[in-house]
């Protein structure tokens, strides 16, 4: 498998694990000290921090999942467009389009930069 492939299969594996809540599956994708980066604060913030805001996420959503626009292999990792879905507790559809870009080295993700509107976290804050 070329390093395109391999890295657009572990976009895929990530994709699946964070959409299944699979907290161990995610971590294991990624190095140690990989570093997640947001454009809406500017902060780098740690694997850890990031897997329990993915637990966060699924406890405001039923059916959380990524709707994948667009991904592409580039060299040295992949990019993504794409739109978490899920629902709300009130049945009401939730959507927010993100980009992330993606660094892999040695099969594992070393970076994360990811673009969204925090605007669209809003619903969420008022779920308990």
């Amino acid at each position: 498998m070329n390093e395109a492939d391999a890295n657009l299969a572990l976009a895929e594996r990530l994709v699946t694990a964070l959409q299944n809540c699979d907290v161990a599956a995610v971590r294991e994708l990624y190095t140690a000290d990989a570093r997640i980066w947001h454009n809406f604060d500017q902060a780098f913030q740690p694997l850890e921090d990031n897997l329990k805001s993915l637990q966060w996420m699924h406890h405001k959503l039923d059916n959380l999942r990524y709707d994948v626009v667009r991904r592409e292999a580039i060299p040295g990792g992949f990019y993504q467009q794409h739109v978490l879905r899920g629902t709300l507790p009130s049945g009401e559809a939730f959507a927010m389009p993100a980009c992330a870009i993606i660094k892999i080295e040695d099969g594992r993700i070393v970076a994360l930069d990811e673009y969204l509107d925090s605007a669209h976290t809003e619903p969420l804050k008022s779920v308990r």
